[in-house]
């Protein structure tokens, strides 16, 4: 197993300009980290070729590694020549994943407002064409793209593995995120271990998690059936942190574990603290 940092865990830092991607790189080492994911939020690696090139070095002179790349997509519209234009832009992003070094991308697949189930059958050939084609293009760099449990209509545990398994490509897989399951009322320690098998790499995230007919105020979202939640700092939420380390531990994963932020604390000490837990529990279990 080797625990890294997301760079999503400092966007705030990052988007407010307080620190830069190499800045990232700084902390996650100064914090014991192993590897970093790039996560090109408030920040654009085809635009700014420079950033990608300082990346590369910072992370070198560091002795971290940089373990996946993760970017936005969404191959569902009625416009074929938008999917097309979509499908291109994400190819050229498989680019800028051979030039980082990396051999892990992950990309998302779908957005909708209609998350039900029908309208995910509706659309699973034409999705999974679109990710088998990237899958195809990855292949010829050694690298293995994956979808994330993440958007609602791609959240669901048994989702995941239909697409898995209808673009039918050995280096397609999933990003498999602890967290995310809540969002979609899966129970998190069943989901992540449906998925297990299929993960090419693991988001360990943290949720504080409130009923649906006790909103608790600004600062929450809610899951697919009206859930209250909210980002917290690792092992300081509502799920079963300890038993979902046991059970990938268990599993004989060995590859990366990413640490994701999204609380309303200052991700700077969120951040590590995070990453001092999960390598404190991942030691007990």
């Amino acid at each position: 197993m080797k625990l890294g940092l997301s760079t999503y865990s400092l966007h705030g830092k990052l988007a407010s300009g307080e620190m830069t991607v190499p800045d990232v790189i700084d902390y996650a080492a100064e914090h014991g980290a192993e590897h970093v994911e790039i996560v090109p939020l408030s920040y654009n690696l085809t635009e700014q070729p420079e950033l990608l090139e300082q990346i590369v070095e910072r992370a070198h002179t560091r002795g971290i590694e940089l373990s996946n790349y993760a970017i936005g997509a969404n191959f569902l519209s009625e416009d074929e020549q938008q999917v097309e234009q979509e499908i291109q832009r994400v190819l050229s992003e498989v680019e800028i994943a051979a030039e980082l070094g990396v051999k892990l991308m992950r990309h998302d697949v779908a957005s909708s407002p209609d998350v039900s189930i029908a309208n995910f059958n509706r659309h699973l050939e034409s999705l999974a064409s679109a990710c088998r084609r990237i899958a195809d293009h990855a292949a010829g760099y050694g690298i293995t793209t994956s979808v994330e449990n993440h958007g609602y209509l791609i959240q669901h545990a048994d989702r995941v593995q239909a697409l898995i398994q209808a673009v039918d490509r050995p280096n397609y897989k999933t990003t498999l995120d602890v967290g995310n399951f809540v969002c979609a009322d899966e129970n998190p320690l069943a989901a992540v271990q449906k998925n297990l098998p299929y993960a090419s790499m693991v988001h360990i995230k943290d949720f504080y998690i409130r009923p649906a007919h006790r909103n608790p105020g600004a600062g929450w979202f809610t899951s697919t059936s009206g859930m209250y939640l909210r980002g917290a700092i690792i092992g300081h939420g509502d799920l079963d942190m300890w038993e979902i380390l046991r059970l990938i531990k268990s599993s004989g994963y060995d590859g990366y574990l990413s640490v994701e932020f999204e609380g309303m604390e200052d991700g700077v000490s969120g951040a590590a603290i995070g990453l001092d837990n999960v390598r404190r529990i991942w030691d007990a279990v």
